[in-house]
């Protein structure tokens, strides 16, 4: 299986999972154009995109879909309340719903010979979901948009070969930086995103002997750094789970463009 993101941060994001017979994106919270700019780096086309999946219907994950399912008329797939309020945007434009696919949390679904489980995840939207995908050969979870992790959540992710998970603040910028006091408690809250120390507990609790590559994604822009998440995440797992940066790759997804092909 092949993994890579297209887009990642607080303005966009769309992750693009793979195989010899199938391809699917998670979320398009960016252009059609800079989907298909980011397909054509991995050698696809839109035209080769089987499913959409949608983990909740803020716009950084869905302000691509309206353009992108009347050009390519992809299936989306999301929970009932995900849908319902992705009809409701008027912003998108008109979608097709003969092209929605309601998922329920905790009930595994078939994509080709992908096997898709979604699960519940703690935050600020209608019925979020973050999804792992399993073939044959690989496993890969995906984690964003959380605002704590519970053993719900581990057991939903334990045992894949590469995890894509949030670290989204530095609590230190947060705290000081200009956004308005509710916004910053939001943020911080249950139902809001994981700071960078939180993203190196959940990826400490993940450790298995499969796991080989660990990506630090939906990085907020005004309140995070590359360099800071991955230095605050390594730290953690050298603190409290014995592991050096040597003995575990980690990366951050770019947050504009896409990331070259992971093939596991």
């Amino acid at each position: 299986m092949q993994f890579s993101t297209i887009a990642s941060g607080s303005s966009g994001n769309c992750l693009y999972a793979a195989n010899d017979d199938t391809h699917i994106l998670i979320d398009a919270g960016i252009s059609k154009k800079r989907i298909e700019q980011g397909l054509k780096s991995f050698g696809t086309e839109g035209t080769d995109i089987d499913a959409l999946l949608v983990t909740h219907e803020h716009m950084d994950h869905i302000q691509g879909i309206g353009v992108w399912s009347r050009r390519y008329h992809v299936p989306i797939y999301g929970t009932r309340g995900t849908l319902e309020e992705i009809w409701r945007t008027k912003s998108l434009g008109k979608v097709d719903e003969s092209l929605f696919h309601v998922i329920r949390p905790g009930e595994t679904f078939q994509i080709n010979d992908m096997t898709i489980h979604p699960f519940s995840i703690p935050h600020d939207a209608r019925d979020p979901v973050s999804y792992q995908i399993e073939t044959a050969d690989a496993r890969i979870g995906t984690v964003t948009d959380l605002g704590y992790f519970d053993e719900a959540i581990i057991d939903e992710l334990k045992d894949c070969d590469l995890l894509y998970v949030e670290a989204n603040y530095d609590l230190h910028m947060l705290e000081v930086g200009p956004y308005p006091y509710q916004l910053k408690r939001r943020i911080a809250g249950n139902y809001g995103h994981l700071c960078n120390e939180m993203s190196g507990q959940l990826v400490g609790r993940l450790l298995n002997e499969r796991l080989q590559q660990v990506i630090l994604g939906h990085l907020s822009k005004e309140n995070n750094f590359p360099e800071l998440a991955l230095r605050a995440v390594q730290n953690e797992l050298e603190r409290d789970f014995s592991v050096t940066k040597e003995a575990l790759h980690i990366s951050v997804a770019p947050r504009d463009e896409a990331r070259a092909l992971i093939t596991l």
